[in-house]
């Protein structure tokens, strides 16, 4: 390779280092488009479907969101007028976010669904006793999605099993990779 100022840097005790490589380190970011995760709801609830859904924001939650400030542990989706709102999401504002406008980090957000989806949603939750719980929220296409679920509450024997599951996985794998040794 051959150095040229234009991929030289200088370092504070007059050291070289070359661009490439310092813009190789910049990059190192995470590439998840995940912004959070429900991971209580998995535990506490059977997901029988789930389905993808805009969020309504603000500005401010945006600035927040990228800077992965949310809580959706607590958070529950309510159908009132035909529509469905995503209750009890936490987005904390950050302290540069606008100051002219006050922030409610707890406000209901509007999910954006075809009138389709929302009957669908609305026959399944009157049906069977179920509910709809956020799981996961991320990055599409430059716009922000909420994956929600429909969902049946867990008994604790459900849950036992299901650790028991992960547990016999777990020592599963760890006895594979043991053998192949």
């Amino acid at each position: 390779m051959l150095l040229t100022s234009s991929n030289i840097c200088w370092g504070e005790y007059g050291t070289i280092a070359l661009f490439e490589i310092r813009c190789m380190a910049k990059n190192k970011k995470d590439n998840s488009n995940t912004i959070a995760l429900n991971k209580k709801a998995r535990h506490d609830y059977f997901i029988e479907q789930s389905l993808e859904a805009g969020l309504s924001l603000l500005g401010w939650e945006v600035k927040s969101l990228r800077e992965n400030k949310v809580q959706i542990k607590e958070s529950y989706v309510i159908y009132k007028n035909n529509e469905l709102f995503l209750f009890g999401a936490h987005i904390s504002p950050l302290r540069s976010a606008s100051s002219h406008v006050d922030c409610d980090p707890i406000r209901s957000r509007k999910l954006l669904l075809n009138k389709l989806e929302i009957n669908r949603l609305r026959e399944k939750i009157t049906q069977k006793g179920a509910t709809v719980v956020p799981l996961k929220l991320y990055w599409a296409r430059g716009k922000v999605k909420l994956e929600i679920g429909v969902a049946k509450g867990k008994k604790s024997h459900d849950k036992r099993q299901d650790i028991k599951e992960r547990d016999w996985k777990l020592d599963k794998a760890r006895a594979l990779k043991e053998s192949n040794r």
